[in-house]
């Protein structure tokens, strides 16, 4: 089989107009091109160029061969050249992996104008409560949210939002009980806990003061749709993330709590292996679920 670097480096030669011209051209030593054609004109068993001190010209199997040669590389070239355009045109199936919450919340009110700028991209989004292994599972993107900072797993590490847990409960709830007009009075409210099996409530406010209080448990549910559904539902005052309280809050049917108290802030981290991350469909959708709302 042809080498065709040697393929190249002939037609090179001939379209600079010797080996000294295609040298410049090239970045290469004279002898290094001569050798080069000589390898091919070994390969193939015929002279393709005269080769005289003063004189460069091809031989007429030379010239045919060049007009096919010449072809040939502007062929692979071509070949190539797709092959770089579709490396860089985000195009491909780009499998997602992401909680129910951040998949309710976070993610389903994006995805459509992701795929309307992407057109070519395929997004497969697992939904699912279970820790998923990227790797072994073959996802290119995981989309968590947590409290503390996540372990050094080796995996790229993208932040996508930081929020605050707020206190929210339904109007039903306020016209009832009243509104509390500072943290102390929680201990006198109906609570829904966003844990099993911890009561306390510890909150702070923007100038980094923090206490402690307990409201008097109804419910406790350690997932955030059923603690929205709780609050709606007037069972009493509940912490959830701003983001999963925002449309409930627009729509008047909850109301913000001591909006200058939080009880945590919840941060949401996209994460992917290194190397797929370099893909243009994913480093993308990537750069597409990281910018600010």
């Amino acid at each position: 089989m042809l080498n065709l670097n040697d393929v190249r480096i002939f037609v090179q030669a001939v379209e600079s107009g010797g080996f000294t011209a295609a040298a410049r051209r090239i970045g290469a030593p004279k002898s290094t091109i001569s050798k080069r054609v000589a390898e091919l004109e070994a390969e193939l068993g015929v002279r393709l160029i005269h080769r005289t001190s003063r004189n460069f010209g091809l031989t007429d199997m030379g010239r045919e061969f060049f007009d096919h040669a010449r072809a040939a590389i502007i062929e692979a070239e071509a070949a190539r050249d797709v092959v770089r355009r579709r490396l860089a045109e985000p195009i491909g199936t780009v499998r997602i992996t992401a909680s129910v919450p951040v998949a309710q919340f976070k993610i389903a009110d994006r995805l459509p104008g992701l795929l309307r700028i992407y057109p070519k991209i395929e997004v497969q989004l697992h939904v699912t409560d279970r820790f998923v292994d990227l790797v072994h599972e073959n996802f290119d993107i995981a989309i968590r949210s947590h409290r503390s900072a996540l372990p050094d797993s080796g995996l790229v590490q993208k932040r996508m939002s930081v929020e605050r847990t707020i206190l929210v409960a339904a109007p039903v709830y306020i016209d009832c009980r009243g509104l509390p007009r500072s943290p102390h009075e929680l201990s006198d409210h109906d609570g829904v806990n966003g844990s099993l099996t911890v009561r306390d409530w510890r909150l702070r406010n923007q100038s980094d003061e923090e206490i402690t209080v307990t409201p008097h448990p109804r419910l406790a549910a350690d997932e955030a749709g059923m603690l929205l559904q709780a609050a709606k539902a007037g069972l009493g005052i509940v912490c959830v993330p701003e983001t999963i309280a925002r449309l409930s809050l627009d729509r008047g049917e909850l109301i913000h709590v001591l909006p200058d108290w939080f009880e945590n802030t919840i941060t949401t981290t996209i994460l992917t292996p290194h190397r797929r991350g370099q893909l243009p469909a994913v480093r993308a959708v990537i750069d597409y679920l990281a910018k600010p709302q």
